[in-house]
């Protein structure tokens, strides 16, 4: 490799990755429109869940005193490994619940704003209970104790409403967005609203 040159497998622009951040509470549907991203987005993309974060922890119960710790080491670590795959050129498509307010302020650090597109998945409440009882693998009412912070920074560059768009309509109006995306992004106008004014 001749010095100062990329490998062959880097790229020559050195520029991150997409991240296509899909936000929104437990069975709001943001898994299901992930997958459809994938089939239908032009580059190699990587779904990354923070479910699979947690999946592939240990399954030894954790104590009661150290729990919340470990979930918070888990969500900063997950945060971290998103990042790092953009960095190096990957696109990503996300799925996150900003349940507590720490995790958007972690992920405005970390990530490029220009390169995140921050999509807002929304369904109702109602829908949102029925789901939960079909699926049967959530706590009943986690979505619902979700919904008041999840969207509290009230900000997004696009958002969809699942409960009256299927996962590929949801999919296909976030990979038409992609081609005329405007700036300031979501995340450009979030961080800048946490710097401090002199």
């Amino acid at each position: 490799m001749t010095p100062g040159r990329p490998a062959a497998d880097e790229p020559e622009d050195g520029a991150g990755g997409l991240v296509i951040f899909l936000n929104g509470t437990s069975s709001s549907g943001k898994s299901s429109i992930a997958v459809e991203l994938l089939r239908i987005l032009d580059e190699p993309s990587f779904h990354i869940p923070v479910d699979a974060f947690h999946a592939m922890r240990t399954g030894q119960e954790i104590p009661a005193d150290r729990l919340a710790t470990v979930l918070h080491n888990t969500w900063r670590g997950y945060h971290r490994a998103i990042a790092g795959m953009a960095a190096a050129g990957n696109h990503v498509v996300m799925d996150h619940v900003l349940s507590a307010e720490w995790r958007l302020r972690d992920c405005l650090d970390l990530f490029v704003p220009q390169n995140v597109v921050f999509v807002g998945v929304h369904c109702p409440r109602a829908e949102l209970e029925r789901r939960e009882r079909e699926r049967g693998d959530r706590p009943p009412g986690l979505a619902a104790r979700q919904l008041a912070q999840v969207h509290a920074h009230g900000l997004y560059d696009i958002e969809c409403d699942t409960s009256r768009a299927d996962p590929l309509q949801c999919a296909v109006r976030i990979k038409d967005f992609l081609t005329n995306r405007p700036t300031p992004t979501a995340f450009q106008r979030l961080r800048a609203r946490q710097a401090p004014t002199t």
